[in-house]
């Protein structure tokens, strides 16, 4: 029952293809007749159609068998190309491309006629061909081409062309071979014949030799006739492209099948190929043209492998005949928005970073700057009271203890109570709190005491009274120079009219727990 139901399902999976291809519109029968022992190719194309995402698939029409798509077997599908490498006498029959679309079907037979043909007899005379693809005019009196009409899939490599008239190898000053192009100049009737062109055909690594004959007419050319090539890109245009980068560039151009024009790009008058001959960075690829009813769509690109600078502003040239259109390549326009976003963000960056540093190392900072740069105090007046000299004094320094449960002012007016009495009343001066040990509960102090520290807060004396917790560059000495005014340099005068009182800078006492200190 497994199997029954395995073989119902893979005929019903099936069955879809077989129908579809059948209700498919038949284009057309195309007869082909290359030579036997060569590689031969023919790309399935239904323009527009195949312009766009299209599913091609090939078949042997008799058998309706599949086309290998195993890139190493000797007859494969390559894409939308079928390729044989290389043709035997078995491989004649009718072949088939469907073309699928979304909601349609196109299919083309081709009628291949496997036949042995030499380009040369024994007598050193060239064969005329069979078909109309491989006679070609020129025009006398004028500069006139051939074309080596090779088509294959990109997979393929085409190289070492050599071209033939009359069964002898092409070496005079008038013709200039052009890869698949033959250029002939100044045309004469002498030119008439029979040519060829050979290649060497590169696939997976396996080499093949491929030819093409052409029969040759010799004719006149009467006006223009519309026969003049029209170049759909590019416009003479400019392209923005960065520099370092790779660039493709086509060349489209529409022509008329009878004509043979020469079509190619051009930089500083000299072929692209030959003027990057050294470096090869920039290369003219392989000419690609598509056949309508009336005439032939070519597409001619060329690749830069690495733009340069010296590339910019320099006019690369496509030309079809007597047709011309170029593009010059130029370098964007600067996006100042990210440059302005980068410069914000990294002046974010410093700052914060600065900010940080600050906050780390602020206490070290302003040490630093009022030991190298000494500023200057400001110069007060000189009174002969004491309040007057107090007020000369800019720190009052408090130092408390636990040990004594409560604290009372000082019985005798002195120093010390008009310091307390300018720092706690005037706020005249600022108060540094020092506690020798750590005090848990000021609510047993004096409420003066504990306004000081809810407002200054206190510096806790840290460590014993050994010599390395005395010198100044202790964490606890650093902090009461931090909040101790920087040092005086006042400026010399010429007359000093009066000498004050200086301030006393001795400890006083709050009974035996707490001491102030003015500086």
């Amino acid at each position: 029952m497994g199997m029954r139901c395995l073989l119902v399902c893979g005929v019903s999976i099936a069955l879809p293809l077989f129908v579809g291809a059948d209700v498919c519109k038949e284009i057309g029968m195309q007869n082909e007749t290359p030579s036997v022992g060569q590689p031969f190719a023919f790309n399935c194309t239904f323009p527009p159609i195949t312009f766009g995402k299209v599913n091609v698939l090939w078949y042997k029409s008799s058998r309706k068998i599949p086309v290998s798509q195993n890139v190493h077997s000797r007859i494969h599908q390559d894409h939308t190309w079928i390729l044989f490498l290389p043709l035997a006498w078995e491989d004649s029959g009718i072949y088939q491309c469907i073309i699928e679309e979304t909601d349609h079907c196109y299919r083309i037979h081709i009628n291949l006629t496997v036949a042995k043909r030499s380009w040369c007899d024994n007598s050193g005379t060239s064969v005329s061909t069979l078909s109309d693809e491989y006679k070609q005019i020129l025009h006398v009196g004028q500069d006139d081409s051939l074309m080596c009409h090779l088509h294959f899939p990109k997979s393929c490599v085409l190289d070492s062309i050599k071209w033939y008239k009359d069964c002898k190898e092409i070496e005079r000053e008038r013709f200039t071979s052009l890869g698949l192009k033959l250029s002939v100049s100044n045309v004469s009737a002498e030119d008439r014949g029979n040519y060829a062109c050979m290649a060497r055909l590169t696939h997976l690594g396996k080499e093949y030799t491929v030819l093409n004959s052409i029969t040759v007419n010799i004719t006149e050319r009467v006006g223009n006739g519309g026969r003049i090539p029209k170049i759909i890109y590019p416009k003479n245009n400019s392209i923005e492209v960065q520099l370092g980068s790779a660039l493709i560039v086509d060349c489209n151009i529409t022509d008329t099948k009878e004509n043979t024009n020469l079509r190619c790009w051009r930089v500083n008058n000299t072929l692209v190929d030959d003027y990057y001959s050294e470096s090869k960075r920039v290369r003219e690829g392989i000419e690609a043209p598509v056949s309508f009813q009336d005439h032939t769509f070519y597409t001619v690109n060329i690749t830069f492998l690495e733009v340069k600078m010296e590339d910019y502003g320099l006019p690369f040239v496509c030309h079809a005949g007597v047709s011309a259109a170029y593009i010059i390549l130029t370098l964007p326009a600067p996006d100042f928005r990210a440059y302005l976003i980068g410069g914000l963000t990294a002046l974010t960056v410093v700052i914060l970073s600065l900010t940080g540093v600050y906050n780390i190392f602020k206490i070290d900072i302003v040490l630093w700057y009022r030991s190298t740069f000494h500023p200057n105090g400001t110069a007060e007046a000189v009174a002969s009271v004491i309040d007057e000299n107090i007020k000369l004094c800019r720190r009052l320094m408090v130092i408390v203890v636990p040990e004594s449960p409560s604290f009372s002012m000082l019985k005798n007016m002195s120093e010390e109570q008009i310091a307390v009495y300018n720092a706690l009343i005037q706020d005249g001066m600022k108060v540094i709190l020092i506690e020798l040990e750590k005090i848990e509960d000021y609510t047993a102090m004096p409420e003066s005491i504990q306004y000081i520290k809810q407002k200054h807060g206190a510096i806790q004396w840290s460590g014993g009274f050994t010599e390395q917790s005395q010198v100044a560059t202790a964490k606890f000495w650093k902090k009461v120079r931090y909040h101790m005014p920087p040092k005086r340099y006042p400026p010399s005068p010429p007359v000093q009219p009066l000498k004050h009182t200086p301030c006393h800078c001795a400890p006083g006492t709050w009974e035996t727990s707490m001491g102030l200190i003015t500086h």
